[in-house]
C-alpha cells in the first residue's frame, strides 16, 4: 500500500479573509481540497471564488457560530439549532444539549441543496466544530452516516481516531466509534484512514516552530491508506483573538519549504480525496 493523504483548507467562506488565503493556497497547489460553509454571508463570494478554479469544495456541515465573528443564520426554520434571536449558537455544547435530529438533518439536507444550487455538488461531507461527532453532549453520527449513504456522499470520519485524539479513547467513546466506523462500512460511506489537526492554542504551542514540528511529527506518523490533514488557514487581518494567530501559523507552514521537504521525504502521496 501507499501513504496518501488530503492537504484541506477548513472554512472557506468563513469570512472574506480567510476566502482569499485559501483560494490563494489552492491557486498555488499548496492544499489539496478545502470545504465550505454556507451558512456565512460571504459563502455566495467563496462559491463564486472556487468555481472560478474549476473545484468542487466538500460540504462543511455548519451547526454553530464562531466566537469573534458575527453569528450565522441557518438556512432552514428549524427551531432546535438557533437561539431565540434567530441565530446559530457559538457553543456546541449548548447545541449539544437542545438539537433535535430532524432539525440537523433538516438543516444539512438545506445546505447541501445550496450547493447543488450553486453547480458545486459535493462528493463528501464533513462537520464543522465536530458537532455531528457527540464531542459536546448528543451524537448525531449514525443519522449523518445514513444521510451521507442516502447522498452518496464520503464523510471525515476517522477509521483509526488515535492521532486525532492523540491516543486510545476512553471505553465509551471507543465503543461509540467502532460502532461508526462498522455503519459507515455497512452504508458504504467512504471514510479516511485516519484524521489530525492541530488543536492548541497559541498561547499551548507557544511559537510557530512549535506548531510546524507537530504538523512534521503527524505527516511522519500517517500510516498506509489515505488519511487526512485538516487546516484552518488566514491572514493576519482576518480573525481577531488568538485563533487567529494559529491560523496565520497554518498559512505559513504551508508555504513553508520544510513542509514541503518533508513530504517529500515521507513519500506521502498528496491527494484530493479517501474515496
Amino acid at each position: 500500500m501507499t501513504r496518501r493523504v488530503v492537504i484541506t483548507a477548513d472554512d472557506l467562506g468563513r469570512e472574506a479573509g480567510t476566502t482569499e488565503v485559501i483560494i490563494a493556497l489552492l491557486a498555488e497547489g499548496q492544499v489539496s481540497a478545502t470545504t465550505l460553509i454556507p451558512v456565512s454571508p460571504h459563502a455566495d463570494q467563496a462559491a463564486a471564488r472556487i468555481r472560478d478554479l474549476g473545484l468542487v469544495p466538500r460540504l462543511h456541515v455548519t451547526l454553530t457560530s464562531e466566537h469573534g465573528l458575527p453569528r450565522w443564520r441557518p438556512l432552514t426554520g428549524t427551531t432546535t439549532l438557533p437561539d431565540p434571536d434567530g441565530t446559530l449558537t457559538d457553543d456546541p455544547f449548548t447545541l449539544g444539549a437542545r438539537g433535535e435530529t430532524e432539525d440537523v438533518i433538516r438543516e444539512a439536507d438545506a445546505q447541501l441543496r445550496w450547493m447543488h444550487d450553486r453547480d458545486l455538488p459535493p462528493v463528501a461531507a464533513d462537520s464543522h466544530s465536530g458537532t455531528l461527532y457527540g464531542l459536546h453532549g448528543r451524537s448525531w453520527l449514525p443519522p449523518a452516516l445514513k444521510w451521507c449513504a442516502h447522498h452518496g456522499l464520503a464523510f471525515r470520519l476517522p477509521r483509526d481516531a488515535e492521532p486525532y485524539f492523540g491516543g486510545p479513547l476512553p471505553p465509551e467513546p471507543a465503543a461509540a466509534h467502532e460502532s461508526a466506523v462498522t455503519l459507515a462500512d455497512t452504508l458504504g460511506v467512504a471514510i479516511p484512514q485516519t484524521i489530525a489537526t492541530n488543536r492548541r492554542t497559541a498561547a499551548e504551542l507557544g511559537s510557530y516552530e512549535r506548531l510546524r514540528d507537530d504538523y512534521l511529527r503527524r505527516l511522519a506518523d500517517l500510516p498506509e491508506g489515505t488519511s487526512e490533514l485538516f487546516l484552518h488557514p488566514s491572514g493576519e487581518d482576518a480573525v481577531n483573538g488568538p485563533d487567529g494567530v494559529v491560523r496565520t501559523w497554518e498559512t505559513r507552514l504551508l508555504r513553508d519549504p520544510a513542509w514541503h521537504k518533508a513530504l517529500e521525504s515521507e513519500g506521502v502521496e498528496v491527494v484530493g480525496g479517501w474515496w
